[in-house]
């Protein structure tokens, strides 16, 4: 995904909460644009999580929901997503992908600040 170099650069410590963030580019092996996501944080609460609550060209609605829970070895990041598609995609292939796609984000996270191995999960 894109994001302006303010925000790469700063991160969300500069977001204001319940404002469009910026359109974020989806991209198929970080080159193609297959989608866009209009980014708006509902919640920021650092360093437990946020809520974000978006357009994408995809889907009518998208839900991210992220929370961290600080624990003795570490700490259990679970991200938690609703949608409503705007074509009539089978909501077991959207879920395939979606799981896909984050399991991969959460490898990038473990690989970035450590962590051990990604359990089984169902995205719901």
């Amino acid at each position: 995904m894109t994001a302006p170099r303010t925000l790469r650069e700063h991160g969300l410590a500069s977001v204001e909460v319940g404002k469009r963030v910026c359109r974020s580019w989806v991209l198929l092996f970080g080159v193609l644009p297959i989608d866009y996501d209009d980014i708006t944080l509902v919640r920021l609460d650092p360093p437990n999580g946020f809520l974000e609550r978006s357009v994408m060209l995809s889907q009518r609605s998208w839900q991210h929901e992220r929370t961290l829970e600080q624990l003795p070895d570490g700490c259990r990041l679970t991200d938690t997503i609703s949608y409503q598609p705007r074509l009539p995609i089978p909501d077991i292939a959207l879920r395939a992908v979606y799981r896909r796609i984050f399991r991969h984000r959460h490898r990038r996270l473990r690989k970035r600040f450590g962590g051990g191995p990604l359990p089984p999960h169902v995205i719901g």
